[in-house]
């Protein structure tokens, strides 16, 4: 049976159907209202952005859901946890400096900031799932102890797993460190013929795991936790793994860790993808590159799988942009994600979670 997602686009000519009034609108109708009770604690799941990035979620956005959730008489706190790589966002303290820096504060969402995962990424809950890669997933304790939540994601492209949507937002952002480690799993290397010996991929290595001789850059295999920080660096692309392998066992491994967190909140989750700046990475980048497609709108349901492949097939509908990192499936109705990076297939994470049970691809696009 087809899921209900909800879709709103970003045409508006009055104030009554301005971008915050279709999104409250959007949260009402798709039903995020009903399993929030009096009282809850709800974790509202985003990204707060990397330092020098501005591709995240709009805090004016972001008060329209916290602002619905007080009206069920809950009390929500926007919450992710701490990254895996050096950056601004590495332990707690520098977390929230980030999140107040790109406007996260309270007088502009209403709601408090909880790092999910404590001060240095040690708040961690153990989930068991008994799935092909896990038995057990190490997630943010603090987003396991919600009552309830909703889950706002930035839908972009992602440099490992094809694209970013509900999913991995729920994966990589619901778990901390150590769990981080566990989806990545895989060993990066250097091809020393592309090699320039730049030493860019060196200073982002948060384990120090890269040395470079004889203008070389080569990779301690001991040290690499397969966080992929060099790769999104290298001007030349010489930092690789073996794609047909690693690759898709990563975003499986990553879509269990999804499913772990769906299981902590059974019916008791609602998603809401935004559709804006379609950039070419994660957010998790201290930039923003140009959007590949123009912007779409927003969209709402309770199933991870149907909201995440709804985004995925609307992105591709669209005429690519051109001057942009899509160079290739730029025409209507081609693969935008799979144009980026032809090496990673991100379907897999829409396959795979559908055989969990997290959701199902067969959607109805309800438009408002």
């Amino acid at each position: 049976m087809p899921s209900k997602v909800y879709f709103v686009n970003l045409r508006t000519r009055t104030d009554k159907s301005n971008k915050i009034s279709k999104i409250r609108a959007l949260f009402d109708r798709a039903g995020l209202n009903e399993f929030i009770r009096k009282d809850d604690l709800t974790a509202i799941k985003l990204h707060f952005g990397e330092r020098g990035s501005d591709g995240f979620i709009n805090p004016v956005f972001v008060r329209q859901v916290v602002d619905k959730v007080k009206a069920q008489g809950a009390k929500p706190f926007l919450t992710d946890t701490n990254t895996l790589y050096s950056g601004s966002r590495h332990n707690s303290v520098d977390h929230l400096q980030t999140a107040l820096e790109h406007g996260f504060d309270y007088t502009v969402t209403g709601a408090p900031i909880i790092i999910a995962d404590g001060l240095r990424s040690e708040n961690i809950a153990e989930v068991e799932i008994s799935k092909k890669h896990f038995d057990k997933v190490k997630l943010a304790k603090d987003i396991v102890s919600a009552d309830s939540m909703i889950v706002l994601s930035h839908f972009k492209g992602h440099e490992m797993v094809g694209f970013g949507g509900a999913i991995k937002n729920i994966a990589m952002g619901g778990a901390p460190a150590v769990g981080k480690k566990e989806q990545h799993a895989t060993k990066l290397v250097v091809e020393h013929e592309r090699c320039i010996g730049c030493a860019k991929c060196g200073t982002v290595c948060p384990e120090k795991a890269i040395a470079i001789s004889a203008k070389k850059a080569s990779i301690a295999l001991d040290k690499c936790i397969g966080c992929g920080e060099c790769l999104t660096v290298c001007p030349v692309k010489a930092v690789g793994m073996d794609w047909t392998t690693d690759l898709p066992a990563l975003i499986e491994r990553m879509t269990e860790y999804g499913y772990g967190v769906t299981k902590t909140h059974k019916n008791r989750i609602g998603y809401i993808n935004f559709l804006m700046n379609i950039t070419p990475d994660c957010d998790c980048v201290p930039w923003s590159d140009a959007p590949i497609v123009p912007d779409i709108g927003f969209l709402a349901s309770t199933d991870p799988v149907a909201i995440d492949q709804a985004s995925y097939d609307l992105v591709n509908k669209q005429i690519g942009l051109s001057s942009t990192l899509l160079t290739c499936n730029c025409e209507a109705g081609a693969d935008k994600f799979h144009g980026l990076r032809s090496y990673i297939d991100g379907s897999i994470q829409l396959r795979y979670g559908e055989e969990l049970g997290m959701g199902t691809r067969e959607y109805e696009l309800i438009v408002l």
